[in-house]
């Protein structure tokens, strides 16, 4: 498809002109969350793989805790890549960039005929999962209105929770092939969507909003017709994009020269050197959500699933990765359900509940797995406490943290700052991630590894408290009002702004 001729803006509309969810945004989003699923994938298939990787390459604890580690780091220099990059290429070539590293890094991976082989695919694929995680939420919310923004820009994590149980299976499926070729046929069957995915993009249109900012105006409008509920709402939608990129909002040239420079120059200065009052919130808002989104202890539960569930109690490979697939379904079930929630209910409820909950959950799982360790006779009830902690934190943590870590800061930012900004955001998530995975398991040999949930526990403390005072709601707010919203002194934050007023002086 042309890019003038379809995709959609976020949330240009005030959402009265149109109701329900627009079918060709949705679908849009849906085919740019496939980057995600492939994503979901590596990191769900990894978890499993690293038990036959280990055995094969004769690796030891540490090369596994790289080898988990190096994606995220990767990732984080891809991320910070990613804002410049989207908004000089576009975001629909962005993603097509991210699949085309996901491809080359699985290839790598499948061969992988030794660990530093394997460990390049790995990193290959950690720049794309860079890319991916930036764009994949910046074009869905660019793309729908406000009544539905939150739905469809938690697509992508919906399909990251997709990706993560398609690997779970993947891994007990393959489990019975021969030692040399089931991990690797794990790893690089990933190649075939990014291909596909590659194809599937192009097809797609443009962000009307990219188009915007590059002064393509009649193709944004035609754009936005085709993604909005009516036309009144489209040129609602694409009369606000106007006036947030700096152009007359009566202009009815087709093609304009940009009012600002594209190319990313002066964003960096705008969001770090000498950012306003609001935007200074945006990026606490935006770094904060991204950090404890993973220092609360997710990327452990989830990659070394079967280490918990060993140390649990549970010995056998087959029942350790079945455990691991329950943990998968558990996360899909609960992040599906967040989707329906999240423009109904609002992201402050969602975030506060889905936190109060994992602090509940680590606090057992800690409890737990202490008594397990340390118990002379196995202990039936604490390994059930462990098996109910672990799924109840899953639970929790994908109904609200998961999809409004990634909904929020996509939302948030001015237009010409929101690539770069999330990308920014991005880094954070990945060098959090990164973190965690590479120390994890030095963590818990120290500490115990009870001790090492019951100190996510404590981290999850402090995220509640921070999510309450810092974290106002955007439920239904057009874009182009986020700014007012973050703005000290609105009368309607007034109420939450005193801790904003301490933090940002």
């Amino acid at each position: 498809m042309e890019e003038g001729k379809g995709v959609v803006s976020m949330e240009e509309g005030n959402g009265e002109n149109g109701e329900g969810i627009n079918k060709y945004a949705c679908g849009c989003a849906a085919v740019a969350s496939m980057i995600s699923i492939i994503f979901g994938y590596d990191t769900g298939v990894m978890s499993g793989a690293m038990i036959f990787i280990k055995e094969d390459l004769k690796v030891n604890d540490t090369q596994i805790s790289v080898l988990a580690g190096i994606l995220n780091v990767c990732a984080l220099v891809g991320s910070l890549a990613a804002g410049r990059t989207s908004d000089f290429l576009g975001r629909r070539y962005t993603i097509v960039l991210a699949s085309i590293m996901f491809f080359v890094g699985s290839v790598l991976m499948g061969y992988a005929p030794n660990y530093p082989i394997l460990l390049t695919g790995r990193c290959t694929a950690g720049v794309g999962v860079g890319y991916a995680l930036m764009i994949a939420p910046v074009y869905s919310a660019e793309i729908s209105s406000p009544k539905s923004r939150g739905f469809i820009t938690s697509l992508p994590e919906l399909g990251i929770s997709t990706g993560i149980l398609t690997g779970y299976l993947a891994n007990y499926f393959m489990a019975a092939l021969p030692l040399k070729l089931g991990w690797r046929l794990m790893l690089g069957i990933a190649a075939v969507p990014s291909l596909g995915l590659v194809i599937g993009i192009l097809k797609m249109p443009e962000s009307p909003r990219w188009l915007v900012m590059r002064g393509r105006l009649g193709a944004a409008k035609r754009i936005l017709l085709k993604v909005s509920n009516s036309k009144e709402e489209a040129q609602i939608r694409f009369r606000d994009i106007k006036l947030a990129a700096g152009i007359d909002e009566s202009c009815n040239e087709d093609s304009v020269k940009p009012p600002t420079s594209t190319g990313g120059g002066g964003v960096w200065k705008e969001l770090l050197l000498r950012p306003t009052p609001a935007v200074r919130w945006m990026l606490l808002a935006t770094i904060g959500i991204h950090f404890f989104e993973h220092a609360t202890g997710i990327e452990a539960v989830m990659l070394f699933s079967p280490r918990i569930l060993k140390k649990a109690g549970v010995a056998s490979k087959d029942k350790l990765l079945l455990g691991t697939i329950g943990v998968g379904l558990t996360k899909l079930t609960f992040m599906a359900s967040s989707t329906l929630l999240i423009d109904r209910v609002g992201r402050r409820p969602l975030l506060l509940t889905s936190t109060a909950g994992m602090i509940a959950a680590l606090t057992g799982l800690g409890i737990g797995l202490t008594i397990v360790e340390n118990a002379k006779e196995k202990s039936l009830w604490a390994l059930g406490l462990c098996f109910v902690s672990t799924y109840t934190f899953v639970a929790f943590f994908n109904i609200g943290v998961a999809p409004v870590t990634w909904v929020y800061p996509a939302e948030i930012f001015p237009l010409k700052l929101r690539a770069q900004g999330a990308s920014i955001g991005v880094a954070v998530n990945r060098g959090t991630n990164a973190a965690i995975s590479i120390s994890f398991i030095p963590i818990y040999k120290a500490i115990t590894i009870g001790g090492s949930f019951f100190m996510f526990a404590g981290i999850s403390v402090v995220a509640w408290f921070f999510f309450y005072f810092l974290l106002p709601e955007t439920k239904g707010k057009p874009l182009e009002e986020m700014e007012e919203l973050f703005t000290r002194g609105s009368r309607s934050n007034k109420s939450k702004n005193v801790g904003v007023e301490i933090l940002l002086k």
